[in-house]
């Protein structure tokens, strides 16, 4: 899920690191992950554990009136498959949000003192940390953790299952997993697919280790392999459905050419602000032909190693609450709603650099690169009091691309056009609106992991 992270956001951007994909590889199990399912007593039924079973069933109802979750496969799956076989450790942040070092503690489904609170963080509409500074996830003991950083997780369940859904996953087809993370989507792709057709791929070795060892717990043996994400699996292709757990800048070429007639392909379309996502949606013909489309949406994934993110920090919040400002006035032009995310999205490229404070009782936007920011809050039937402060007057920027929003037909879904040198533009159903996809770096051919 893209979250409103609040870290030190006055860093640039830094340039893009030249990127080398790695040749993907399979490995068997290790003498660690046989332990592990020696260990677990051959599968869920040894947890032998009511509470996790009636936790499932809580969560998706939960998804369901909540309108995430619709009947099918999926909802199957998800009632199916034990999380605490999946995730039998998760990490819960013990400091606040703006304090450091970041302290958090490892809960561990072996410590029956853990098992309540764990049953409540895997079943919850969070997303769940299973990785600490990309340490293995095999045998490490549940102590506690102190700085450092998350580096592998479960995406919130809500946006997990709607993604799943629109993918259409079916029994018999062949599916590419690029970001195994913490395996959740992986298990769904067997329960429905078949584990015969099912390849997870991550950068990371541990997470790869991990995961092979808990799905062959569940009785699923897919191919769990180790290389660049965006490069996909070459030697598996071609595939019916391929989705994407990390935010791309652009589509990535080689996942487009690894896609099967008929096929579809899934990821969070993102730029270093994690306040207004996009979702790609590529198919290919049965005649061969790519059709792509971007989607305005709420939430998306955050971005790979290496993604530059922007950040509001604590300081820049303070001021976006309760600055004075270069200057105050009166306006009676309207804001866009929330729910006009296809503007939304247009802005955080035609005018980038904008982080959105969320949560806040006002509309308040930053610009952390150079310190601009905004304040917007109701005073009366359809009247604002604006606040700006900075070089750049995001107010004005708001509304010009408001207007030409509206001008294209206000659309939330917009195409994706392959240009013959690899160039990606976004466009307006009419043509009206429109914006260039970053150009891949020289060395990197367009991959981002």
């Amino acid at each position: 899920m893209t979250e409103l992270n609040t870290g030190d956001t006055t860093r640039k951007p830094a340039a893009p690191a030249a990127h080398v994909p790695a040749k993907p590889t399979i490995t068997g199990p290790s003498h660690t992950e046989t332990a592990e399912v020696t260990r677990a007593g051959g599968g869920a039924g040894a947890r032998g554990d009511r509470g996790a079973s009636a936790a499932r069933a809580g969560m998706v109802a939960r998804l369901e009136e909540a309108g995430d979750l619709a009947p099918g496969p999926v909802r199957e799956a998800l009632l199916a498959l034990p999380r605490e076989i999946l995730m039998p450790q998760a990490y819960v942040r013990r400091s606040a949000p703006d304090e450091k070092p970041p302290r958090w503690d490892l809960l561990d489904w072996d410590l029956p003192g853990d098992r309540e609170e764990l049953l409540r963080v895997l079943h919850s509409r969070d997303s769940v940390s299973v990785q600490h500074a990309g340490e293995p996830l095999l045998g490490r003991p549940a102590s506690p953790r102190c700085g450092g950083s998350m580096t592998a997780m479960s995406s919130t369940m809500g946006m997990t299952a709607g993604l799943l859904d629109v993918l259409d996953l079916r029994r018999g087809q062949r599916v590419l997993d690029v970001g195994t993370g913490a395996a959740v989507t992986a298990g769904v792709m067997c329960f429905v697919c078949g584990d015969g057709g099912v390849v997870t791929l991550d950068v990371d070795r541990n997470v790869g280790a991990a995961a092979r060892a808990r799905l062959a717990k569940l009785g699923y043996r897919p191919a769990v392999v180790s290389g660049d994400g965006p490069a996909g699996w070459p030697d598996g292709a071609l595939f019916d459905r391929i989705f994407v757990s990390f935010a791309v800048p652009r589509i990535p070429p080689a996942l487009v050419d690894q896609l099967a007639p008929g096929g579809r392909a899934l990821m969070t379309l993102g730029t270093s602000s994690p306040s207004w996502p996009g979702l790609a949606v590529i198919t290919r013909t049965a005649t061969g032909k790519v059709v792509a489309e971007i989607r305005a949406v709420e939430f998306g994934h955050r971005g790979g190693v290496g993604f530059d993110r922007l950040l509001l920090s604590t300081a820049f919040r303070d001021q976006l609450t309760t600055g004075e400002g270069r200057w105050t006035q009166r306006s009676r032009l309207v804001p866009p709603a929330d729910t006009e995310r296809g503007m939304w999205l247009a802005l955080d490229y035609l005018h980038p650099g904008l982080v959105r404070r969320f949560g806040a009782d006002d509309l308040t936007i930053g610009a952390p690169g150079c310190g601009s920011w905004m304040r917007a809050r109701p005073v009366g039937h359809r009247r604002w009091e604006v606040t700006v402060d900075g070089p750049r007057d995001i107010w004005a920027e708001i509304h010009d691309v408001a207007e030409r929003w509206r001008a294209a037909g206000s659309p939330d879904r917009f195409r994706l056009v392959f240009d013959e040198d690899r160039g990606q533009k976004v466009v307006s159903e009419c043509g009206r609106l429109s914006w260039q996809l970053p150009a891949p770096h020289p060395l990197d051919e367009g991959a981002t992991s």
